[in-house]
């Protein structure tokens, strides 16, 4: 028999979870939703980790702010599920539990050099120009020089905030803490290293045309860097997005000259990191030149380069934090599940317990790709609804996280935002401390803007 009023627990209020519960309410409009964040505002990978730069990407705001905003879905942000509310305590009082926390860390580059000081995980570094209220308000943006390595979206994030003049960031909602510390940096160069030629690399295409249209930046290219051989030959006759990648790029490298910019990003393909190179701190890092083989794989050529920077940027992948009390695989960076399903050790399907998201299938694709993913997650749950019985309704499971921040706290958030970035002639400028997000957030005022 199916249960007629599921009571859902999703966790992770970021672009993963919502769709999840747009999708789950699409398809069991009587279910109930708790959906719990330990930040104390919504929105996760949108809010914290798009460059402020994107506004087309961040207004995906507006439709998750659309869904959560849904009378059957309670927000409950500024919850540290593991912590003020176990896994095990959501299994027992919610039909479903759904894990959407996505992935926050960096993952690990080894080669020797890379813990030297002024070497930064891209994670960390996104992390603070977005102004996430847990890490650190200062950065050490003292090197004229700097190298980024990787080969993908963020990489470029790193790679134009690093080179951005403060006053393009001054219409976003970049805290001011951020604008002051980017108005004094220092740097003249980044170096952008990709191992992967140029019909290889991950970059959206409209992105990297981003590089070049900053004010004051001017992009370079080898042209040698851009000669194409066989397997690239194959790539670009295959895939139109890496025709225009290898498009711009020749544009750029075929430029008769550079301009006269303040700041200028060099951008190097076919080369991998192979030191860091200083003692007390970055002084420079050591590349060898990369070639594809007959199957397209990046081998090293044993030819070295060396570059004089002060700062190494590792912009190599994301991976997911674990969450206590479920299953994690070490190795792969995700929680081990059959379509959603979270399995144990045995590869048996845990009852109640379900994943979606970059801690499902890794950090991969773009926002919008988790909408599929979700859908697969939330079709099993639905699914496994038809067949099993309904937990026991023992009061309210949150009527005890007395700290957490609902969605009228959340609305009062946003409109500090908003009232902060209107006395500087822009849309919103971000709250950072934690602590004053959530006296926002306590405070009975409400007005009409949020809505």
């Amino acid at each position: 028999m199916s249960i007629l009023d599921p009571r859902i627990a999703i966790v992770g209020a970021g672009p993963a979870g919502i769709y999840a519960a747009d999708i789950l309410l699409g398809l069991a409009p009587t279910a109930s939703i708790d959906l719990f964040e330990k930040l104390p505002a919504p929105y996760g990978l949108v809010r914290y980790g798009v460059a402020p730069d994107h506004p087309r990407i961040r207004k995906i705001t507006d439709a998750l702010h659309d869904v959560i905003r849904d009378p059957r879905i309670r927000l409950r942000c500024n919850v540290d599920v593991g912590t003020d509310i176990t896994i095990d305590e959501l299994r027992a009082a919610y039909d479903g539990v759904i894990v959407a926390t996505g992935a926050d860390l960096d993952v690990r580059l080894d080669i020797p050099g890379i813990d030297l000081p002024g070497s930064f995980g891209a994670a960390d570094f996104v992390a603070w120009y977005d102004g996430h209220p847990d890490v650190p308000r200062d950065w050490p943006l003292t090197a004229e020089s700097v190298a980024v390595l990787g080969a993908g979206n963020v990489a470029l994030d790193v790679t134009r905030i690093l080179a951005v003049h403060a006053a393009a960031l001054e219409r976003t909602d970049t805290p001011d803490h951020v604008l002051a510390q980017l108005g004094a940096n220092p740097l003249r160069e980044v170096h952008l290293f990709a191992r992967r030629g140029p019909a290889d690399v991950r970059f959206s295409a409209l992105e990297l045309r981003e590089l070049a249209a900053q004010h004051d930046v001017d992009v370079v290219v080898d042209p040698e860097d851009v000669v194409l051989d066989a397997h690239a030959e194959r790539m670009i006759a295959q895939f139109s997005q890496r025709r225009i990648i290898v498009r711009t790029l020749t544009e750029w490298a075929e430029r008769d000259e550079v301009g006269t910019a303040s700041r200028r990003i060099h951008l190097h393909l076919r080369q991998r990191p192979v030191r860091v190179l200083g003692i007390d701190g970055v002084t420079g890092i050591e590349m060898e030149r990369t070639a594809s083989d007959e199957l397209g794989r990046m081998v090293g050529t044993g030819e070295l380069l060396r570059y004089d920077v002060g700062a190494v940027y590792r912009a190599v992948g994301y991976r997911s934090t674990p969450v206590q009390g479920v299953p994690f695989d070490d190795e792969r960076g995700v929680v081990p599940h059959d379509e959603g399903r979270v399995i144990d050790e045995s590869g048996t399907p845990i009852p109640r317990l379900y994943a979606t998201g970059w801690i499902k299938r890794g950090p991969v694709g773009l926002i919008g790709s988790t909408k599929s993913d979700a859908a697969q997650t939330v079709a099993h749950l639905v699914e496994d609804l038809e067949s099993a019985e309904s937990v026991a309704r023992d009061g309210d499971p949150v009527a005890h996280l007395t700290g957490a921040v609902d969605f009228e706290g959340w609305l009062r958030i946003d409109v500090a935002e908003r009232h902060a970035g209107a006395e500087r002639g822009r849309e919103r400028t971000k709250l950072v401390e934690r602590a004053e997000m959530l006296a926002h957030a306590a405070h009975e005022q409400m007005t009409e803007i949020a809505r």
